[in-house]
C-alpha cells in the first residue's frame, strides 16, 4: 500500500479563554491504490485571498488520499484561461482545475473555476460560489467538493462538519470543526464529561449525553442559537442517543425500569419514552439505519453482539457471530456497510461488515477503537483510538486502503461524531 509521509499542522481557534491554542496534526499513512493524477492552477485575482482558495481545495484533495497532485510551480490560470490539453496530460494530470477570484463593491467576492479533463480535451463543469474573507476556506472546501464528485462520481464531504470531545485540564469541551480540523469552536464547555456527540440529520443540531448534574442526562443543542433543552432524565442513566431519519426523535438507552434499554422520545423533548426493547440483558448503543430499521448492541445472548429491530421494536435479528465482542454498530449512509468494533486477540479494532455478503474486513491495526462514525458519503469512518496514553482521532476508508490520524496537542479527544451533507 502506498504512504505518504507527511505532516499537516493545522491550526484550531482558541478552545476557551483558559486553555492555549491547539493544533490539529493530520498525518496521511495510507492512500489509495490509484490515486487520479490532478492538476490545481494557482487560482488568479486577489493575491491572498486566491492563495487561500487555491491552497485548501490542494489540501482537501490530497488529504483524501485518491488524488494525486501534479506540480503547478508558478501556473496561474482563471477559468476563461486558453487550456494546452495537450501539455497538461504530457505533465502527467488527468484533470485540470483553473480559477479565479473577483471582488465586488461591496466587499463580496465571487469564486469561480472551471475543470478540465485533459484526457479527453473536454470540459467537466464549473460554477461560481459568493464569499468573503472569512468564507474563503469554505469556498475552497465547496470547490473541491465539487472536483471530488466529477472525478469519482460521488459526492464530497469537504464542506461538512465533525463534532468531537477534548478532555483538558480537568475541563471537557464539545467542540465543532470543518471536516480538516480546522474552524474549530467549542459548544459546550464542562467539568463534568460530555459523551456520545450525534448530528440531527440536517446537521442543525447535536444531541450529546451530559454528566453536568452529576447523572447522564441526554440533551439537544441548537448549534445556531445555542439554545438546548432535555430530552432524556429519566430515574437512573440516560445514554446514547440517536436520531430517527426524519430528525423528529431519538432512540436513547435508559435504565428506568431495571437494566439498560432501548427507548424513543420526541427530539422536542414532549411526551414521554415509548420502550423498543424488553430484554433481559443489557441493550444499548442503538442506530437507525437508512431504511428507520435500528441496530444495537446487547449481551441477551451471553456476549455482547450486535442485533437489529424494526423502527417501532418487535422482532429482533442477530447480525454478528464472528467473536465474542462485537459492539458500537453504525451503518453507513448508503445502507450498504456496517462499522462497528470488534475485540479480536485483546485489540479493539474498527470492523466492517458488507450487509449484502455479510463479509467481514478489520480496518485497522490499533489497540483501542471506540466510536466509529460514517463520513456521510459512506467513504470514509472516523474513530477515537488511543496512542501512547492519549486520545487521538483516526479516519479509514470503508475499504481499509486510505488512512488518516488527527490529534490535538492539548489532550485527549474522544467522541468522534462525522456530521451530515448541509441541507
Amino acid at each position: 500500500m502506498p504512504s505518504i509521509s507527511r505532516r499537516i499542522f493545522l491550526t484550531l481557534a482558541l478552545l476557551t479563554a483558559s486553555l492555549a491554542q491547539a493544533q490539529l496534526s493530520i498525518e496521511i499513512t495510507g492512500a489509495g491504490a490509484n490515486r487520479i493524477p490532478v492538476a490545481i492552477a494557482d487560482f488568479v485575482g486577489d493575491g491572498a485571498a486566491s492563495r487561500i482558495v487555491t491552497a485548501t481545495v490542494r489540501s482537501d484533495l490530497e488529504r483524501s488520499g485518491l488524488f494525486k497532485l501534479v506540480d503547478t510551480t508558478g501556473v496561474a490560470l482563471d477559468e476563461n484561461s486558453p487550456i494546452n490539453h495537450a501539455d497538461w496530460k504530457g505533465r502527467g494530470a488527468d484533470a485540470l482545475a483553473a480559477g479565479s477570484l473577483a471582488r465586488s463593491p461591496d466587499g463580496r467576492m465571487e469564486a469561480r473555476f472551471r475543470i478540465y479533463d485533459t484526457q479527453k480535451a473536454v470540459s467537466l463543469g464549473g460554477a461560481a460560489y459568493v464569499t468573503s474573507n472569512e468564507q474563503l476556506r469554505a469556498a475552497g472546501h465547496r470547490i473541491a467538493d465539487y472536483i471530488y464528485e466529477k472525478l469519482t462520481g460521488e459526492k464530497g464531504v469537504f464542506s461538512t462538519r465533525i463534532a468531537y470531545v477534548v478532555k483538558n485540564r480537568g475541563q471537557f469541551l464539545l467542540q465543532i470543526a470543518d471536516a480538516d480540523g480546522q474552524g474549530a469552536a467549542t459548544a459546550l464547555t464542562s467539568t463534568e464529561p460530555i459523551i456520545s456527540p450525534a448530528w440531527s440529520p440536517d446537521g442543525s443540531k447535536l444531541a450529546y449525553v451530559s454528566f453536568e448534574k452529576k447523572k447522564p442526562i441526554v440533551y439537544v443543542h441548537s448549534l445556531a442559537t445555542g439554545q438546548r433543552h432535555i430530552v432524556a432524565n429519566q430515574k437512573g442513566s440516560n445514554s446514547a442517543p440517536a436520531w430517527s431519519p426524519d430528525g423528529r426523535r431519538l432512540a436513547v438507552v435508559m435504565s428506568k425500569d431495571g437494566n439498560s434499554q432501548i427507548y424513543v422520545v420526541n427530539a422536542d423533548g414532549s411526551g414521554g419514552p415509548q420502550r423498543l426493547t424488553n430484554s433481559s440483558g443489557i441493550d444499548t448503543e442503538p442506530r437507525y439505519a437508512p431504511d428507520g430499521s435500528i441496530y444495537f448492541t446487547s449481551d441477551r445472548g451471553g456476549s455482547p453482539q450486535i442485533y437489529r429491530m424494526g423502527a417501532g421494536g418487535g422482532d429482533v435479528q442477530r447480525v454478528s457471530f464472528e467473536g465474542s465482542y462485537n459492539v458500537s454498530p453504525r451503518p453507513s449512509a448508503d445502507g450498504k456497510t456496517l462499522a462497528f468494533i470488534s475485540r479480536r486477540e485483546g485489540r479493539f479494532q474498527l470492523t466492517a461488515m458488507d450487509l449484502a455478503s455479510r463479509q467481514v474486513q478489520v480496518l485497522t491495526d490499533s489497540n483501542k477503537d471506540e466510536s466509529p462514525s460514517f463520513a456521510p458519503n459512506s467513504r470514509m469512518i472516523l474513530i477515537a483510538t488511543e496512542i501512547g496514553g492519549r486520545g487521538v482521532l483516526s479516519a479509514v476508508s470503508s475499504d481499509g486502503r486510505i488512512k488518516q490520524r488527527l490529534s490535538v496537542a492539548a489532550g485527549d479527544v474522544r467522541e468522534p461524531a462525522w456530521g451530515p451533507f448541509f441541507k
